[in-house]
């Protein structure tokens, strides 16, 4: 289909909770087109549908070149001590702040056919299933960062020339 524009902090859709996807028409199968298209470019290791507009409940990924989607996905399992990892998102460009995450993650969901896939990872793609997961439940990384570091996104946020 199209990479797709992605939204940048201070739009509503960021902050909405994602309705789960029923069925699965034209419509799921375009915008789940549209996520792989969007995950493509280097540098990006995930893009959840709210990132491109769309409050449905799915994302892309695209780490280690391993690109795949989830549609309805849920976390399953976290596990391992929570490590600080430096993190961006492509909603909040150039800036970069450790970020609580647990080294392994696993998330259930389903395929275009409806069947139940699961995806699992550690390192990159752990930090990617959070990271996008946030997302479909309106949470933006910088709402996991302590106060002072909050304090500091806000300033750097206000301070760029995208605000």
């Amino acid at each position: 289909m199209t990479e797709r524009q992605i939204r940048i902090f201070g739009d509503p859709v960021l902050k909405t909770m994602s309705e789960p996807i029923g069925a699965i028409d034209a419509g799921v199968r375009g915008l789940v087109d549209d996520l792989l298209d969007s995950v493509r470019p280097p540098g990006r290791a995930g893009v959840a549908a709210s990132q491109i507009g769309v409050n449905l409940r799915a994302f892309s990924y695209n780490v280690d070149g391993r690109i795949g989607y989830l549609i309805n996905p849920v976390l399953v399992e976290l596990s391992g001590e929570p490590e600080a990892m430096d993190e961006g998102c492509l909603s909040v460009p150039g800036l970069w702040f450790p970020t609580m995450r647990y080294p392994y993650a696993r998330a259930r969901g389903v395929d275009l056919e409806g069947h139940e896939v699961q995806v699992e990872g550690t390192g990159v793609l752990a930090q990617a299933l959070q990271h996008e997961t946030d997302h479909l439940n309106g949470m933006l990384y910088l709402d996991r960062l302590d106060k002072e570091r909050r304090r500091e996104a806000m300033k750097q946020i206000r301070e760029s020339d995208w605000f």
